[in-house]
């Protein structure tokens, strides 16, 4: 229940920082070409964080790092509230700050959620984590919105900075560590890795030595040594380079068709910002009643149904192009909400379950780097590309690769399974759900 609140929070409060700049752009504190500088200082901050956030996290405490890193972006935001309208070297300084903190925080929670929880339960609890997510960015706006009658935007920051600090502060501790627990498992046998050596019963790892009973001597291998690791562990396991391929190929032309294409279609075929809306709260929804789903949903070919799943997110620009009645393109973006997390939540478990535990931050920071991380830069593609080609092109091409990329995906024969050691099979746990 800690480790959901803490998750929830520092969820709720990504959500919140980029809306509630919003209303400062509505509000005339800040004008607009601040927000984009602001988010993007954001991202960036992010993109640093999430692979630093990864190494450290497997050489150190996953807890101590969700610590750190929730302080730092609970500090960041007054810090921003005080820059507001008035030292925009302040603002962008404290949005990379808040930025590199939910970046250093995401591979973290992955990587404590294996700690905590049970393996024949995670499955749960990733969908009760993307489902409390999912809520709060449905009731978010209009609660926010409520909000800014009484408050202006300086204290919606601070109550972002107070949901930073949940974060921080209420998941309790996970394990050992990574770094302990497979040093702890190697000193039970007197096992070497790296290329150090050992005496008596002690472990070594990177380029050290271990004497007596575990009296560490040496240097522990460079950051870029560490995450290099971690790429070598991502590359052990075709089904997540496959997946993480096509989960990118999804977000960089689906959702840039949602960001950038949605709201011209509802404004120029339908005559009405109505369908933008519709559209969002479907797909929301619709993630909402997947995460239900998928909470108990145990198929045989797990890897299959989760890329299926993803799939269903090119019915979203398809009905961006076709000729239909705005219900049928509200209909889709509910069915790409629902195959969204049919994918999200069994991708998150079988990651959790299928990598080495010391390595499972550095792995689950590649996933975030590329996946999200690629995300801005779809959106700067796909506008100047409608601009330059028409609408209708570059939705065909989104919708092309939405479903073409995870098809491809599925070839890979781990894949379906979403696992390395017998391909095609769950887990006994999964296969006796099945």
């Amino acid at each position: 229940m800690r480790l959901w609140s803490g998750t929830t929070a520092s969820g709720l409060a990504t959500w919140a920082l980029p809306f509630v700049l919003g209303l400062a752009v509505l509000d005339h504190t800040i004008g607009a070409a601040t927000l984009g500088l602001l988010l993007a200082a954001r991202t960036a901050g992010f993109l640093v964080a999430v692979a630093v956030g990864g190494v450290l996290a497997d050489r150190y405490s996953r807890r101590g790092v969700v610590l750190w890193a929730g302080l730092a972006a609970a500090a960041a935001t007054p810090l921003l509230a005080l820059g507001l309208g008035r030292s925009l070297p302040l603002m962008l300084a404290a949005a990379a700050v808040a930025g590199g903190g939910q970046g250093a925080c995401r591979p973290a929670f992955q990587a404590l959620t294996a700690e905590v929880v049970d393996e024949d339960r995670r499955q749960t609890a990733n969908a009760a984590m993307t489902l409390s997510v999912r809520a709060t960015s449905l009731t978010g706006p209009s609660l926010t919105a409520l909000l800014a009658f009484v408050l202006d935007t300086w204290a919606l920051l601070l109550g972002i900075g107070v949901l930073w600090l949940v974060a921080a502060l209420v998941p309790g501790a996970g394990g050992a560590g990574a770094a302990t627990t497979a040093e702890a498992a190697g000193t039970a046998n007197g096992a070497v890795t790296g290329n150090g050596a050992v005496t008596g019963n002690g472990a070594v790892t990177g380029n050290g030595a271990v004497t007596g009973n575990g009296a560490v001597t040496g240097n522990r291998p460079s950051f870029f040594a560490e995450f290099a690791e971690g790429l070598r562990e991502a590359r052990r396991h075709p089904w997540f380079l496959a997946g993480l391929g096509a989960l990118t190929v999804v977000i960089s032309t689906g959702y840039s068709a949602t960001g950038v294409a949605l709201p011209l279609v509802s404004r120029d075929k339908y005559d009405t910002g109505v369908v933008l809306a519709a559209a969002m709260t479907a797909y929301t929804l619709g993630a909402l009643g997947g995460a239900v789903v998928v909470a108990r949903w145990r198929p045989r070919a797990q890897g299959w149904a989760a890329l299926a799943g993803l799939g269903l997110y090119g019915f979203a620009p398809l009905s961006l192009l076709l000729p239909v009645h705005w219900v049928f393109v509200v209909a889709a973006y509910a069915v790409a909400g629902i195959g969204i997390e049919l994918f999200n939540v069994p991708w998150f478990t079988a990651t959790q379950r299928e990598v080495a535990p010391d390595k499972l931050a550095r792995v689950s920071s590649l996933d975030f780097m590329l996946s999200y991380g690629l995300a801005p830069a779809g959106l700067a593609l796909i506008a100047p590309a409608i601009e330059h080609f028409g609408a209708r092109p570059v939705l065909a091409v989104c919708a092309a690769l939405c479903f073409a990329a995870p098809a491809v995906a599925a070839l890979v024969p781990s894949a379906r399974g979403f696992s390395r050691e017998g391909a095609g099979r769950g887990t006994p746990r999964e296969s006796a759900h099945a």
